[in-house]
């Protein structure tokens, strides 16, 4: 058993479980939603405001700050938990995804084909992905860079993040296995490279979690895992490559079987996954941690969850609606602001119209992760997924 991950709650009926996992800025419980602070911040919320709503941890990202402020400087400064003035534990994405996807939303976690030959070199609008690593025009003003695994471990260590993820090779979607094999075998050189790094340098108590690749195709995530085990301790294993286009069956079969060849010792990470349902339905697979930017990118273009679905709130229906968001919230938007008020701000395109949604969407959120872990106490987990699934769906 790994100090580490421990698991304090086995599901009777399902592979659901609890677990705590022991960083240096605190305990977090799993399962785990991580709000997404991409440059240092979660957009439009305080710290405090997530502490204060039961945020555990959240995901900073390598690449951003990398090239704004810069990762000397967040490092002089005392590192990200000082710099942004959270105490809690952070986890670092390794920029892998983003210098792939150049061009795009950066909040955007939907991946694009590329019909280049993988063998050598593959090109994106802004990157040239080489076996040293990726060499990438910023987004900001242009100048060229090379991000490589070393890069990255270093990067991350300088952050001072508590878990750190591996450079990997984002397979694009759809490929076929030929390329998908290409891509996973890229992964496997960088995410050794990573490891030698963390293990090279300062990284005091930080954990390195692994990232299993292998596109659509089971028979190379589970060759790509073998791989990954063979090489050293990692302290956990991430799913990567997955909620990049693909059918959402498709997806859930993936991180189903992907989940399960993760001994049970170690945390399991579904990367960039998602809506509400997608998370209910992923922890009765076993898996642990999740990210997306979804409950606040969409809350800023007037999305709002509710235990009934969503709602898009710049729909003329409710322009004189007294409710609150979702009746049965308990968070400050709802106690205090109508859906006609909301629907005001967010045509106006005021500042507060993204404040009170996006409190509203991380407090679902963070609300419905802890209604999954008193459904695993209760050992009735099967129900709640099966009652939340038609609630939602009806």
């Amino acid at each position: 058993m790994h100090r580490f991950f421990k698991i304090t709650r086995q599901s009777q009926n399902s592979r659901a479980r609890l677990g705590e996992i022991t960083t240096p800025h605190g305990v977090i419980q799993t399962p785990v939603f991580m709000p997404v602070g991409t440059q240092g911040t979660v957009k439009a919320m305080r710290p405090d405001e997530l502490a204060q709503m039961g945020a555990e941890i959240i995901l900073g990202n390598t690449y951003h700050l990398y090239l704004r402020p810069g990762h000397e400087l967040i490092k002089k400064q005392g590192g990200l938990h000082k710099f942004m003035n959270w105490p809690g534990p952070i986890l670092t994405d390794s920029g892998g995804y983003q210098v792939f996807s150049l061009g795009k939303d950066p909040e955007d976690r939907q991946g694009a084909r590329s019909d280049a030959n993988l063998n050598s070199t593959r090109t994106t609008k802004l990157a040239r992905i080489t076996e040293e690593g990726v060499y990438f025009q910023s987004h900001i003003d242009g100048q060229e860079h090379l991000m490589t695994p070393e890069l990255s471990i270093e990067i991350q260590r300088a952050l001072g993040a508590d878990i750190l993820m591996v450079f990997d090779d984002c397979t694009p979607y759809p490929a076929t296995l030929g390329e998908t094999r290409k891509s996973m075998e890229r992964s496997l050189k960088w995410e050794e490279r990573s490891l030698v790094e963390f293990r090279g340098g300062d990284s005091g108590n930080k954990n390195l979690f692994a990232i299993v690749q292998g596109g659509m195709y089971p028979e190379l995530r589970k060759e790509c895992f073998e791989r990954l085990m063979e090489m050293g301790k990692f302290s956990g294993f991430a799913m990567g490559g997955l909620s990049v286009g693909e059918p959402i069956n498709q997806m859930y079969e993936l991180a189903d079987y992907t989940g399960s060849l993760i001994p049970n010792d170690y945390p399991r990470y579904l990367m960039g996954v998602g809506m509400p349902a997608d998370l209910v339905t992923c922890v009765d697979y076993g898996i642990d941690l999740f990210d997306c930017v979804i409950p606040t990118r969409n809350a800023r273009n007037g999305m709002l969850f509710t235990v009934d679905g969503f709602i898009y709130i710049k729909q003329a229906q409710f322009a004189e609606d007294e409710r609150p968001i979702d009746p049965s919230c308990v968070c400050y938007t709802c106690r205090n602001y109508s859906r006609a008020y909301l629907r005001h701000l967010h045509l106006a395109k005021e500042l507060l119209s993204s404040v009170l949604s996006t409190l509203h969407n991380l407090h679902y959120y963070l609300n419905l992760i802890r209604d999954m872990r008193t459904a695993i106490v209760a050992d009735r987990y099967p129900e709640f997924k099966k009652e939340f699934l038609e609630r939602i769906s009806s």
